[in-house]
């Protein structure tokens, strides 16, 4: 039903305009997704870890690819064609609602992002990324939160189209002044109400 396939950093999975009829489910290493603007400017759109599925948009697209996914590591994907996980999502009501979640809170989160890069500074749109991923991805540990593979300083910039400079100011503020923590692995935020605070400080 399914095949396995290994990618080495910098392989495109898929590329802009390429058939949409496949779906890929990370089974290890990092997976960048974006489009290109017509100047040419590369924008991130996301970034996907293992245990996560991309490429979905073929369930509801016909035709071609819109953006392009690549491997930012060596990255192994297990590729399902449209056809074969358009059925199981027949036969599978549990799944199918799993997938139409996930896409929903996928769409709400790009909104809430063009939201941000039209409305907020640059300091903002880096709070309010690292709020939501802790939101997301983050694990309670007592009054803790800890997200693992939550990127590099650049991947972070790309996400919120500032600049690798503007996020390690924002963050090596934000260490200072005890609201977080991070090493190349995880990030320890001490207090999210804290981090709140600092996104709409009235």
């Amino acid at each position: 039903h399914h095949i396995e396939k290994t990618f080495k950093k910098g392989d495109f999975i898929f590329q802009y305009n390429d058939p949409s009829d496949e779906v890929y489910f990370v089974l290890s290493g990092k997976v960048k997704v974006g489009s290109f603007s017509n100047t040419g400017k590369e924008i991130t759109k996301a970034i996907h870890n293992e245990g996560e599925i991309f490429g979905e948009l073929a369930l509801v697209e016909e035709g071609n690819r819109r953006d392009f996914a690549q491997a930012l590591e060596k990255t192994v994907v297990c590729i399902i064609q449209k056809a074969t996980l358009k059925a199981l999502m027949r036969q599978n009501n549990e799944l199918s609602m799993h997938l139409m979640r996930m896409m929903g809170t996928r769409m709400l989160d790009m909104e809430k992002r063009l939201e941000s890069l039209v409305f907020k500074d640059s300091r903002t749109r880096i709070l309010e990324f690292i709020f939501a991923l802790a939101q997301r991805k983050g694990q309670r540990v007592g009054y803790e939160t800890v997200i693992r593979n939550f990127g590099t300083h650049q991947e972070i910039a790309n996400l919120t189209a500032t600049s690798r400079q503007t996020v390690t100011t924002v963050l090596n503020d934000l260490r200072n002044r005890n609201v977080l923590t991070f090493n190349r692995r995880r990030m320890l935020i001490r207090d999210m109400d804290q981090l709140g605070a600092e996104i709409s400080p009235d």
